[in-house]
């Protein structure tokens, strides 16, 4: 059995799951397509190994100074969610120069690391971080999937200029196209064939009760009630398994 490695064998695996070519499938071509597509959205929006965390540098520009965002699909495309924002600057999103004083206390103090206890340095950073953070604090920033816009909540005309970085922690979808082992996910092609058993079942629901030559009759509801059960059984699987 070919292992599936592509949108393409995907649906041919889904096919042959389903009985195809010994059984003919109630189904249209967009219809299985579009089944695919669910079944990889779900997939993507829910399932852990379906992202990645990246960190991603974004030079800022003057239109992002006026506008007081950044347009993240300038930074990358597929991004599921921010988690931080880090400034390649110091904590204020002003330039490290010679009078900062962290500068100084590894300029004065951290000449020689093999002469000197780090003990002394780790508490003093330590301390200068709670005075930050409690005097300052974390920059805060808000972002929504489908604005793809980064608001930062800060003075953007002193805070930072034009053409400093910006480093992103976000969590990125990783493209199948790309990361072709996701095709043969066992989740997901399970999924993906419930979904389309689902709706091959839609389909021959409407012809339930009807006669066939040879005195059968089509039964499209319970193939119907056994995809949307295993469709369930599946979402309360991924649910457990990725919380």
């Amino acid at each position: 059995m070919a292992v599936p490695n592509s949108r393409a064998t995907l649906i041919t695996y889904v096919k042959r799951r389903l009985g195809d070519p010994v059984i003919e499938l109630n189904l249209d071509d967009d219809q299985i397509s579009d089944r695919i597509d669910d079944a990889l959205q779900r997939y993507q929006d829910y399932h852990h190994d379906a992202v990645e965390k990246v960190y991603l540098k974004h030079q800022v520009t003057s239109s992002d100074i006026t506008n007081k965002y950044i347009s993240t699909t300038t930074v990358g495309d597929l991004i599921t969610g921010v988690v931080n924002i880090f400034p390649i600057t110091d904590s204020n999103y002003g330039t490290v120069n010679m009078f900062d004083l962290r500068y100084q206390l590894r300029l004065n103090d951290l000449y020689d690391f093999s002469d000197v206890s780090m003990l002394h340095y780790v508490m003093v950073h330590n301390h200068l971080e709670l005075i930050n953070d409690t005097l300052v604090g974390q920059v805060p920033f808000d972002w929504t999937r489908h604005q793809d816009k980064l608001y930062i909540h800060m003075d953007w005309a002193n805070d930072i200029k034009a053409d400093e970085y910006l480093v992103i922690e976000c969590y990125r979808i990783l493209d199948p196209d790309v990361a072709t082992s996701i095709y043969n996910d066992s989740w997901l092609k399970r999924y993906a064939t419930e979904l389309v058993r689902r709706q091959w079942g839609e389909n021959l629901s409407k012809f339930d009760g009807i006669q066939l030559p040879g005195g059968l009759t089509y039964n499209g509801t319970a193939m119907l009630e056994r995809a949307i059960s295993e469709i369930e059984k599946l979402e309360t699987e991924m649910d457990i398994i990725c919380p």
